[in-house]
């Protein structure tokens, strides 16, 4: 008979494109979220690129997600004293990447799902699953229930559904690197006097102790973050624990001497920051799924936010899995072609992005040599196209049926 009913924890990213899919596949899903509100005031900036708008466009949210951001038409590396290392643009025949904040992109998907007739229910927060002969009994925290032919894990880097399909799964590694946003407004909305960065175009540079980026919005404020280096983990609850003032301080002197980081980082405010908190990814996971229970987005494979790939592979993942659901009736052979799919990809881009890891802590000298040898590198060998094409370029064809 197939799959009728999924029910889908976590309201993030990848949980109403999951639903969203999975109605246009003819499965009715229901969204449960733990927090009593869309998350609408968490988190940084972030960028949707060309092959997670693709993506989108399958549940017609592409045009929506865009008009929520700006585009990115460049991206700039550079050393921490502002000389430029290489520049790469927007590859020939796809729309440029978007950046904008992640409460935005929660805010539009959510919207989005509730106007194409999806149930999102707030206060639901995961504490058990009962698999039956046919379907799956979830049961909140607040003492309530839900059946469903299928469970899909969409509930983050965090996730209580991965260990729930397996207790030895692991969890996040940490890379390293604490996170912080800024953001840089004028009352007036201009940009103020000897602010930096392009509209088009984000930095990204190694500074002598932090790698830093920043750009300019259409507004005329400048947006700019720091991963700083911290050999010891913590969690976000610790790190907010910490004052911001200490915090801010301890960027100040890691970028001093950076052009134009110094300056930046000076003339801030601790209002203007967000703690990101700890930069982490998953690593390879053992099993995506149980019976009938699935892991979706960063829950089964979230890379590092280095990879700037992390809500694209999520709305991805989001797409496939509906569309295998759609065309192989048998969930658990519909799961294994999902992973099938899906695992080589996203293995590969967290495979890059650790290695970008690695060289955003690396000391001074190994820095010095990276500057020596990356205009080279891009004068010979590294070419746009194929750094990022085979990542930008991708495109789920939803028409295609799944092969089994």
């Amino acid at each position: 008979m197939g799959i009728k009913t999924a029910l889908i924890i976590g309201g993030g990213i990848a949980g109403p494109v999951t639903a969203l899919a999975l109605r246009k596949a003819g499965i009715a899903a229901t969204v449960f979220e733990t927090y009593d509100s869309a998350a609408r005031d968490v988190g940084g900036a972030l960028t949707v690129a060309p092959n997670g708008l693709a993506a989108l466009k399958t549940v017609g949210a592409d045009e929506l997600v865009r008009a929520a951001g700006h585009p990115l038409h460049s991206m700039v590396m550079e050393t921490g004293r502002g000389r430029k290392l290489m520049r790469v643009d927007a590859l020939p025949g796809l729309p440029p990447s978007c950046v904008m904040l992640r409460a935005d992109l929660f805010g539009v998907l959510h919207d989005h799902a509730l106007a194409n007739g999806i149930a999102i229910e707030h206060g639901k927060r995961l504490v058990d699953v009962t698999e039956t002969a046919h379907g799956v009994v979830a049961t909140f925290a607040d003492g309530t229930s839900a059946e469903g032919d299928i469970l899909i894990g969409a509930d983050g880097i965090h996730s209580t559904v991965r260990t729930l399909i397996d207790p030895e799964a692991p969890g996040p590694e940490y890379t390293g690197l604490m996170s912080f946003g800024f953001g840089e407004f004028t009352p007036d909305g201009r940009r103020r006097d000897g602010g930096v960065g392009d509209i088009d175009a984000m930095h990204f540079a190694f500074g002598k102790r932090a790698f830093y980026g920043y750009w300019r919005q259409p507004d005329g404020s400048d947006m700019f973050f720091s991963n700083l280096p911290q050999q010891e983990a913590m969690t976000m609850a610790e790190a907010k624990a910490v004052s911001a003032e200490k915090w801010l301080a301890e960027l100040r002197a890691a970028h001093v001497g950076d052009t134009p980081g110094q300056q930046l980082f000076q003339r801030t405010s601790v209002e203007k920051m967000i703690v990101a908190g700890p930069m982490e990814r998953m690593p390879h996971l053992p099993h995506w799924f149980r019976d009938r229970m699935v892991l979706v987005g960063d829950s089964a494979h979230a890379p590092s936010s280095s990879s700037g790939q992390g809500a694209s592979l999520a709305i991805e993942s989001a797409v496939e899995l509906a569309r295998c659901l759609r065309d192989i009736t048998d969930p658990t052979a519909a799961f294994a072609a999902y992973e099938r799919l899906r695992r080589p990809r996203v293995e590969d881009i967290s495979n890059n992005a650790a290695k970008t890891n690695s060289g955003k802590t690396s000391g001074p000298i190994a820095k010095a040599l990276f500057g020596l040898t990356m205009p080279l590198a891009t004068r010979t060998f590294l070419k746009p196209e194929k750094m990022f094409g085979p990542v930008h370029r991708f495109v789920i064809d939803w028409n295609q049926k799944v092969a089994t």
